[in-house]
């Protein structure tokens, strides 16, 4: 199978660096339980810009712990056979220092995009299985005819009721939801 899987917020908890940096530079608490949909609404643009660019700086990103047990599921599936295309909303300049890091987890992949336009990546790339957070991705991956997956989080709860939706806890909840569709193949390179 052909799988892409996000970054922040589905390989490691990206939210509490978020948060960190509004409360940090704005005074601003961005709570994780309350960050209900996908619009951060108590920065403004320009603010939230600001700490995204702080959250993505390449010590940031070099620093970041991924969700226990994330790492040996996708090398696993990749071993198996599956093609893996790591993509991130990252901006294109932050693609080196995020390579580095995959390669300092030790997370094995055949592509990365940094870029703000997943869908048609995946398109392009023939993905049949997107591993996201976000629901407006979720949602265009659907339209596209794509499998989805999701951690579950606050913002992302409600789409998870959609049954178009896998949706686990954590990594150990999805590999068990996803390895029975994940059967070993053979290797092809892309």
């Amino acid at each position: 199978m052909r799988i892409a899987i996000d970054i922040d917020s589905t390989l490691h908890h990206y939210w509490d660096r978020l948060s960190a940096a509004a409360l940090r530079r704005f005074g601003v608490d961005l709570p994780y339980e309350e960050q209900l949909d996908w619009g951060i609404t108590r920065l403004r643009p320009d603010q939230l810009n600001l700490c995204i660019q702080e959250t993505h700086s390449e010590a940031a990103i070099l620093a970041g712990e991924p969700y226990p047990g994330a790492v040996e599921t996708v090398r696993r599936w990749h071993d198996a056979g599956h093609f893996i295309h790591v993509t991130s909303h990252r901006d294109p300049h932050t693609r080196d220092a995020t390579a580095r890091w995959l390669e300092q987890i030790g997370l094995h992949h055949d592509d990365l995009q940094c870029a703000h336009d997943k869908v048609s990546r995946c398109v392009e790339l023939g993905i049949e299985l997107l591993i996201d957070d976000s629901p407006e991705n979720l949602l265009r991956a659907i339209d596209q005819g794509l499998l989805v997956a999701t951690i579950a989080h606050p913002w992302n709860r409600e789409l998870c009721e959609d049954e178009d939706v896998l949706c686990a806890p954590d990594w150990a909840g999805l590999a068990q939801m996803l390895d029975p569709l994940l059967r070993p193949r053979t290797r092809v390179r892309p």
